[in-house]
């Protein structure tokens, strides 16, 4: 307990899945938490459940795609308290028709592309100056084994995914210099309280077949990934 004690974490798309798991996991280590997303009432719920807990949390309304609010969710949060010391770009989304090369739309593409890798950007962008500001920070990617198994049904997540990957490295390689750890946190497939029934049977078996503990992951076994990422224990 306590891994994360007097430090200020934002976790983007934590309102629900991935995210919640992420932010509620951290309050529990002593972070102070801001919980962000574009639905208010699932994310004062959950600030609810955090300070419940004992934990210390904040929402604060956060649209990836609209980089004004990126720009006020991180001058608020040094505001409130003080500085940032750890970003989680967890935010993101699918295209209602992604598939094969021909058939997705050019509309359908960009807006992967923008909820993905162009908010990654611009939220890492935004918060590294707030992050040079201490001896020690962290930016915590969430990508997706999509961007290096490939299947036939998610061209553009897949390739946004990638660009995740690859600015992952490139932030790393940039700004270790300045104390500032970048990693990304690939998934496979994650069951949640959110996509629990909707995600095929079919679906499940396939991925099960190929994971060798035999259970699907849950959003705990990415945050807990994510608390180490998050902590002074992985500074080397």
């Amino acid at each position: 307990m306590n891994r994360l004690k007097d430090k200020v974490a934002i976790v983007t798309g934590s309102t629900s899945g991935i995210g919640k798991g992420i932010a509620k996991m951290f309050a529990a280590e002593g972070a102070r938490v801001v919980v962000c997303g574009r639905r208010e009432e699932r994310g004062a719920a959950i600030v609810d459940e955090i300070k419940a807990a004992g934990g210390e949390a904040m929402y604060h309304f956060l649209d990836v795609t609209k980089p004004e609010t990126v720009d006020a969710l991180l001058a608020d949060t040094e505001a409130a308290w003080g500085k940032v010391d750890v970003m989680v770009n967890n935010a993101a989304g699918m295209a209602l028709k992604d598939g094969r090369v021909d058939e997705i739309s050019l509309e359908d593409w960009d807006a992967v592309f923008a909820s993905d890798i162009r908010s990654t950007f611009y939220c890492t962008k935004i918060a590294l100056p707030y992050l040079k500001r201490n001896d020690k920070a962290s930016i915590i990617n969430i990508g997706s084994m999509a961007a290096c198994s490939g299947d036939l049904g998610s061209t553009a997540y897949a390739c946004a995914k990638a660009g995740v990957d690859m600015l992952t490295k490139y932030t790393a390689l940039q700004y270790g210099k300045d104390g500032i750890r970048c990693n990304c946190v690939r998934p496979g497939l994650i069951i949640t309280e959110e996509n629990a029934d909707k995600v095929p049977d079919m679906l499940k078996d396939i991925f099960l077949d190929n994971i060798e503990v035999t259970r699907y992951g849950s959003p705990d076994d990415i945050a807990a990934m994510c608390v180490y990422l998050a902590s002074d224990e992985s500074e080397y």
